[in-house]
């Protein structure tokens, strides 16, 4: 039962982020603007998934963990690597609650993976303005963020 449950889990998790990608590509397509990722809109978003529910929270760290992902590619961009990698640390916990909470969310799956995938991308763009240790820091960030994707993916398509 415990195999299983795991099991369960990690589909969940996985058909969530599937489900938050898809709902921020196609919400980035129709508007062609990014999510904003500006300091006092990740807090208020943070306020928000703090307060959700549990089938709604899913979603919520995925948004997170996206204009989180944003906001450290604008950092590393403008030179601010240690600001970057407190950012990406910050990503991988709310991916760490994902991971935690999949089993009880199934609400917006779909969307939460494919908001996950554009996520994934957006950091691997990112990955290649970084070096040394920051680059070490957002590979494994990126890495994370990839098995949460697919625990998303998988709980994407059991259900």
């Amino acid at each position: 039962m415990n195999v299983r449950s795991s099991r369960s889990k990690a589909k969940l998790i996985t058909a969530c982020m599937f489900l938050v990608a898809l709902s921020i590509t196609a919400s980035c397509r129709a508007s062609n603007d990014e999510p904003p990722s500006d300091a006092q809109s990740i807090a208020q978003l943070e306020l928000r998934a703090s307060q959700a529910g549990p089938r709604e929270q899913c979603y919520l760290y995925v948004q997170l963990i996206h204009s989180m992902t944003e906001a450290a590619g604008k950092q590393v961009l403008n030179g601010e690597y240690e600001q970057a990698a407190a950012t990406m640390k910050k990503t991988e916990h709310y991916a760490q609650l994902i991971h935690d909470g999949l089993a009880r969310d199934t609400k917006r799956l779909k969307d939460a993976e494919k908001l996950m995938e554009h996520t994934t991308a957006r950091l691997n763009e990112y990955l290649r303005h970084s070096s040394g240790d920051d680059r070490l820091a957002m590979e494994a960030t990126l890495k994370r963020l990839d098995g949460v994707h697919d625990e998303l993916l998988t709980q994407v398509f059991s259900h």
